[in-house]
């Protein structure tokens, strides 16, 4: 029995046209999500017939498979809610929008918008390779930061939580944007849906405290 499913995407494929082609969405979700979901799986199934046979020679292999797909299956399932339409979406976090607890925190962790805009926007376009740029919530010090992920993990902090993730992989933008990561980089600011963005930092901030005992 399958452990993960792809879950359903929030809108259809055209919704966040013209930032991102219907063409793309439709491929990177029902082809290369799927993938991920179908790798997790499978590998769940070989790591149950090796204990079956107590056969370890294949386990590094099969955890490093499994870190891979199920980080990708993740980050993909955040991703798809993380953004809108470009009506809706786009722009800076603000407390009028319901979100200024967010847009507090952006600001204390980075100094302002602009910088923080910046930071992320730079660590999406300048992943060595297939990779992601992500603002996360790191529950040591209550802050948010961001981190590059290498393929799909990697580099990050054991305990930090992704609120907002950019997909910096070919198959994100290349159909479109061709060779420039940079260019769908700066575009993809412009369906952030800050209201999902929002509503994970406060779901982070909530479970911080389980990371490491009470001193």
């Amino acid at each position: 029995m399958s452990v993960y499913t792809l879950p359903e995407l929030p809108y259809d494929y055209a919704a966040l046209a013209p930032v991102i082609s219907p063409e793309i969405i439709e491929l990177h979700h029902d082809k290369h999500h799927a993938a991920y979901v179908k790798g997790a799986n499978d590998t769940l199934e070989q790591l149950a017939e090796a204990r079956e046979r107590d056969a370890w020679g294949s386990v590094n292999g099969l955890e490093k498979n499994l870190a891979f797909h199920l980080s990708g299956h993740i980050l993909h399932s955040i991703y798809w809610q993380n953004m809108t339409g470009p009506m809706d979406g786009g722009g800076e976090p603000l407390e009028q929008d319901g979100v200024g607890e967010l847009a507090d925190a952006i600001k204390e962790s980075f100094g302002s918008f602009a910088a923080f805009k910046a930071q992320l926007t730079k660590a999406s376009a300048t992943t060595q390779g297939s990779g992601w740029g992500v603002l996360a919530y790191e529950p040591l010090s209550g802050r948010l930061i961001v981190e590059q992920v290498y393929d799909h993990q990697g580099n990050v902090g054991q305990g930090s939580t992704p609120v907002l993730v950019f997909d910096a992989w070919e198959h994100a933008f290349y159909l479109q944007y061709k060779n420039q990561k940079v260019d769908f980089i700066e575009a993809m600011w412009q369906v952030v849906n800050w209201q999902d963005v929002a509503r994970r930092h406060t779901a982070a901030k909530s479970r911080a405290d389980v990371l490491l005992p009470a001193p």
